[in-house]
């Protein structure tokens, strides 16, 4: 794509196809139910029009080969179109490189199983942290998706670690600012390996790097989906007398929002 190329296909692009487009550069895939809340949620008679809306500008979209739909769907043919997962397409990944003036190619391809899975729980958290925003539950100070959340110390012996958390996110109330690391946690990992990472966002902890810049250090929440995976995480915290457990905290995602807000403590 020429840059003539890409100025005339911005020209004819509206600003909500933009932000569709970067939400998914952003989150790297979205349902079209996740893309409904993100960007259709107002301005419609009711749901069913907004869903419809999204359906015909992500076939516009799709059209032009900006977005690219995966084979497989969300909760599987009874799902409808609400249940399609969207990536960028091969137009729409180099738009956007060109917008943000970048050259190294990011490839996009059918992603495994798990990934998807791993991918759209994350993307679920951040659609309801902007949710909450849009409904003026919060102030979203910041919002980091991967890789852009990631950070890198210096390790006791003097080795470069990497902490991937999912999300990183900053909010805000009248009286207070509260940083997260959020994990979403499908119950996939054995609470051995859970462990293992809650170690090293204590030893990111210790450096002290995150507190110097930003004055305290993160909450770090494991969203899982059950009561039973969240005894479990627990449990395996608890038994591993290392682990400074102010630190870290267990919760369903039925309680992921009453906690950013506050709601439960």
């Amino acid at each position: 794509m020429t840059r003539t190329e890409s100025t005339d296909l911005l020209t004819r692009l509206s600003e909500r196809d933009v932000a569709v487009l970067q939400s998914l550069r952003d989150h790297r895939l979205l349902t079209t139910n996740h893309l409904r809340r993100l960007h259709f949620a107002f301005g419609h008679a009711g749901e069913p029009a907004a869903a419809a809306a999204t359906m015909r500008v992500l076939a516009r979209l799709e059209h032009h080969g900006l977005v690219a739909r995966l084979e497989r769907r969300i909760g599987g043919v009874r799902s409808g179109s609400s249940g399609i997962t969207w990536q960028l397409g091969a137009t729409g990944e180099r738009l956007l490189r060109r917008m943000h003036g970048e050259t190294k190619r990011r490839r996009y391809l059918e992603p495994s199983s798990a990934f998807t899975a791993h991918t759209l729980a994350v993307a679920e958290l951040a659609v309801r942290l902007q949710e909450l925003r849009d409904r003026h539950q919060l102030e979203l100070v910041n919002l980091e998706p991967e890789p852009t959340c990631w950070r890198s110390f210096t390790g006791a012996h003097g080795t470069v670690e990497w902490l991937k958390p999912d999300i990183y996110a900053v909010t805000a109330s009248s009286e207070y600012e509260d940083h997260w690391m959020i994990e979403a946690d499908l119950a996939t990992e054995h609470p051995p390996v859970v462990v293992r990472k809650a170690k090293l966002y204590q030893r990111y902890a210790t450096t002290g790097a995150h507190q110097t810049r930003h004055g305290l250090f993160p909450a770090v929440i494991w969203v899982v989906p059950t009561d039973a995976r969240r005894k479990a995480l627990e449990a395996a915290f608890a038994a591993d007398n290392t682990l400074r457990p102010r630190i870290f905290r267990v919760i369903t995602t039925e309680e992921f929002e009453g906690l950013i807000t506050g709601a439960v403590t």
